[in-house]
């Protein structure tokens, strides 16, 4: 494993656990040429389904651009990190436990909505804005206001 801050080669494993629920294995390792420490995540890779864009362009599903999205939704929430990927996890299996090789971009993101406003809803905003492009404030103040009774007194 290359140390991300030195780029040497070699390293030892100093602890190793299982995280989220036993489908990824933390490691923290020490670099042998600058002794700093990092943290690396294994994991089974999956045959994950092609996601299917609006313009009809098919793409490999990317962990790394769900989890881009989701930091972004999060930045500066009450979410962990761990929630973070947790969340990511959840949304993976879905698709894995899916019929289908291939899923919608629309698909995909209101999946990815559905756990985020379960998660934090200023996040689930945050990312809805985004994700459906809202051209103006009264439609904003509109999925505001589905929230706000969806949720009840």
């Amino acid at each position: 494993m290359r140390c991300p801050f030195c780029g040497h080669l070699e390293d030892k494993v100093i602890d190793s656990r299982s995280g989220g629920v036993g489908d990824v294995i933390r490691r923290r390792r020490e670099c042998e040429g600058c002794s700093k420490r990092f943290t690396t995540y294994e994991r089974v890779e999956d045959v994950l389904p092609t996601v299917v864009k609006k313009d009809g362009r098919r793409e490999p599903y990317d962990r790394q651009k769900l989890l881009r999205g989701l930091r972004i939704a999060c930045n500066k929430r009450p979410v962990s990190t761990d929630q973070v990927e947790s969340t990511a996890d959840g949304i993976e299996r879905m698709l894995q436990d899916a019929e289908g090789r291939e899923v919608t971009s629309a698909e995909l993101g209101e999946r990815v909505m559905r756990r985020l406003r379960e998660l934090d809803e200023v996040a689930y905003v945050r990312f809805a804005s985004v994700y459906r492009s809202f051209r103006d404030l009264d439609e904003f103040l509109a999925e505001l206001g589905k929230l706000v009774k969806a949720k009840g007194p």
